[in-house]
Parts: structure tokens; C-alpha cells; sequence
């Protein structure tokens, strides 16, 4: 009887490996300045940072998320993704930069995803809310809860966005989601510009060239 017992909880150890193993190998983790970083498996997605024998929760800094970016391989990508539902893998599939943060916010944010399918430029926006907002840390819990008592609205005013819906059109211009980071403060400030936004709501099919020089042109 007891060799029965050992064996059984032996073969409980090597099955809780075997699933730890398992898990680690469908998520995404890249390194970064020597540190290891990871995102956990859907639904819990959450940004973590190795800490000797464990994982402790990690800020999405431009730094860590642009090194993701640029590492994280097709494979690795096919491998997490085969584990999201359907329509949230459709979405995020949607960017090439800033899946990362695709995910990040369809997770931690689900109700905002329909304004997202609508308006796909506002990721990057949501994903650098910090420095645009002047803050430390991610604040998904108050995007949320912004977006659920105000809308999308809500969540344009808080990004320090004009909050109607000439944002919005001008943002769906944009033919790439994935915005360059550089061109998000610039971009905000022509949106609080009366003429500015005018000449950007007539620009249907913008490149990322093409609203750089606009920024540039419009800024002057």
C-alpha cells in the first residue's frame, strides 16, 4: 500500500512538472538588459519580471515592450496565441510592433475592445497612457473603470485627448494601428488644434511617413 502511495505521489509531481513545463513553453519571454521578462497565458495576462527562483509583476515600459517586439519570433507568437479565443487572437493579429500591447489591454481591458476594433490607433495610445499622462506604472483598473462609466469619451479625455468623435475619425485615418511612439505627443498636440485637425480629418489613408510630416509641417 505504501508503494502504491509513493508511486501515486510521484506521479502527481511529474505531471505538475510536466504542466509547469508545458506552460512556460507556450509563454512569451524575452530577455532585456539582462533581465528575463514573460507574459503570462490568456486570460491572466500580465507583464512579469524573473526574480531569482520566482516572477514578480513588472511596469510595460516603452524599453521592455519595444524589446518584446523585436524578439519575440512568428513561432513564439503562433505557439501563445493557439491559446487566446478566436476574435481576441483576430484582433491582436491586427499589429506587428505593438502586439504586445494588443494583448496587454485586450486583456486587462476587454470592454474597450470594441472601441478598439473601431479604432485600432488608440492602442498605442492606451499602451503609452503613463508618459502621456505624466505618471508611473500601469493604470489598467482606472482605464477600465473610466471606460465603463464613460465610454470611449471618457477614456479620450483621460488620455489627454480632445474627446469627440473628430478624434476619432482623424485616429481611423491611419492606416497602420501600430503608431510610432515618437509621433504620440505630436499627434496629440495638432488634435487640439482647430486647423490642424481639419487638414487631418481630410487625410484619409495616412502612413506613418505621411502624418510624421504632417506633424512636422502642421507643428510650424
Amino acid at each position: 500500500m505504501k508503494s502504491r502511495t509513493t508511486r501515486t505521489v510521484r506521479a502527481k509531481a511529474v505531471s505538475r512538472s510536466a504542466s509547469r513545463a508545458s506552460t512556460a513553453a507556450i509563454e512569451l519571454v524575452w530577455p532585456h538588459f539582462g533581465a528575463l521578462y514573460r507574459l503570462t497565458l490568456w486570460p491572466d495576462v500580465v507583464l512579469e519580471r524573473r526574480n531569482g527562483d520566482g516572477w514578480e509583476p513588472a511596469a510595460a515600459s516603452e524599453a521592455v515592450m519595444d524589446s518584446g517586439a523585436v524578439q519575440l519570433d512568428a513561432a513564439a507568437w503562433r505557439r501563445y496565441l493557439d491559446f487566446v479565443p478566436a476574435a481576441e487572437r483576430a484582433f491582436v493579429e491586427r499589429f506587428r510592433f505593438g502586439r504586445l500591447s494588443a494583448l496587454l489591454i485586450s486583456a486587462r481591458c476587454p470592454a474597450l475592445r470594441g472601441d478598439l476594433e473601431e479604432t485600432p490607433a488608440l492602442v498605442a495610445f492606451l499602451a503609452a497612457h503613463a508618459e502621456l499622462r505624466g505618471t508611473t506604472g500601469q493604470h489598467w483598473e482606472e482605464m477600465a473603470a473610466l471606460h465603463e462609466r464613460g465610454g470611449v469619451f471618457a477614456v479620450l479625455d483621460w488620455l489627454g485627448l480632445p474627446a469627440g468623435r473628430q478624434t476619432l475619425a482623424i485616429l481611423r485615418n491611419l492606416i497602420d494601428p501600430d503608431v510610432p511612439r515618437r509621433l504620440l505627443e505630436p499627434l496629440r498636440s495638432l488634435l487640439w488644434n482647430p486647423s490642424a485637425k481639419a487638414v487631418l480629418e481630410q487625410a484619409s489613408d495616412l502612413t506613418d511617413r505621411q502624418l510624421a510630416r504632417y506633424c512636422h509641417a502642421l507643428a510650424a
